[in-house]
């Protein structure tokens, strides 16, 4: 579980990731910056942003576990979103203004055909209401001053996209995809194909590997267990290692431990021949993560702080 110390200010040194259920109508630095308060935590980061109308998993990383967070921004994500076929707007949402509409003569054959097309590797070009940089301005940014620019096409996966329910212009999907994936534009190519056009009225995010089946809490939730006495608030945090859980295990003796904690490479019997690896120390436990080197041995890669 999350280990907690007292700072000498008083600020908690909390280690230790929770799955954050994020409420609709906040950012997700706000809804960061609310936990982190809450946990009175000195140290905390989000991986992977949700938009302020979409709800769902936001794993925060607190403490050591911020040099993780990288690998769960490269991860996997699963979605739930809605969409409106026959209406296009500015921002490919219902807060934008309407661009056109057209009538939608769809059937469930020639949606179960379109949305077929899109499973796989495709592209996709980032919308102008993403936080993309161009020139070192946030896209959004430019876009609420009216302004429009060229953006290239990214290669993205869809691993699977399912219809849940379809009935005249209401269109729900469930989504698994890589990472960098615009779900909003998803639904307006979506639409385009359809020859109606599409805008997403709700999104969810139901997934972030590796943590398809753990629990997300609210944030009422987390307030009730903050207040009550016999409850740990320390109990909703999962442990740093199970964001490298897809990686394979390397059990460590303390010699073996103490020279990749000194930055020095190792060699381990029965090691992978190659990728990164969980570093387990027999008494210490998680420790960090390492890389085999091309000659066999284990090199540290980004080793926890006061094991």
């Amino acid at each position: 579980m999350g280990r907690r110390s007292k700072s000498p200010k008083g600020i908690n040194d909390v280690n230790g990731i929770l799955l954050l259920d994020k409420p609709l109508g906040i950012s997700s630095n706000k809804a960061l910056q609310a936990v982190r308060n809450l946990f009175k935590a000195n140290k905390a980061g989000h991986t992977g942003s949700l938009d302020p109308l979409a709800t769902g998993m936001l794993p925060v990383c607190f403490g050591e576990a911020t040099k993780y967070s990288g690998y769960l921004l490269d991860s996997s994500k699963s979605y739930r979103t809605s969409c409106k076929l026959g209406i296009t707007t500015t921002t490919g949402d219902g807060e934008g203004d309407i661009v056109s509409e057209k009538p939608v003569n769809v059937s469930s054959e020639i949606l179960d055909q379109v949305i077929a097309g899109f499973i796989g590797k495709i592209q996709q070009t980032p919308p102008m209401y993403s936080a993309v940089k161009h020139n070192g301005e946030r896209l959004y940014t430019l876009a609420r001053q009216g302004i429009e620019v060229e953006r290239k096409s990214r290669e993205i996966e869809i691993y699977s996209l399912d219809v849940l329910a379809f009935e005249d212009d209401q269109l729900e999907l469930d989504v698994h995809c890589s990472k960098g994936t615009y779900i909003r534009t998803l639904a307006e190519d979506i639409g385009a194909e359809l020859g109606c056009g599409a805008y997403l009225t709700g999104l969810e995010r139901t997934a972030v590997q590796p943590f398809w089946d753990a629990k997300s809490y609210t944030m009422d939730e987390l307030r009730e267990i903050s207040d009550d006495e016999n409850q740990n608030l320390m109990d909703t945090l999962l442990p740093i290692e199970s964001a490298l859980i897809d990686w394979p295990v390397i059990e460590l003796t303390p010699d073996m431990s103490f020279y990749l904690l000194q930055g020095q490479a190792v060699q381990v019997p029965k090691a992978p021949t190659d990728g990164l690896v969980r570093l387990i120390d027999e008494n210490k436990g998680f420790i960090g993560l390492g890389m085999i080197l091309s000659d066999g041995r284990v090199s540290p890669k980004r080793m926890m702080r006061g094991v």
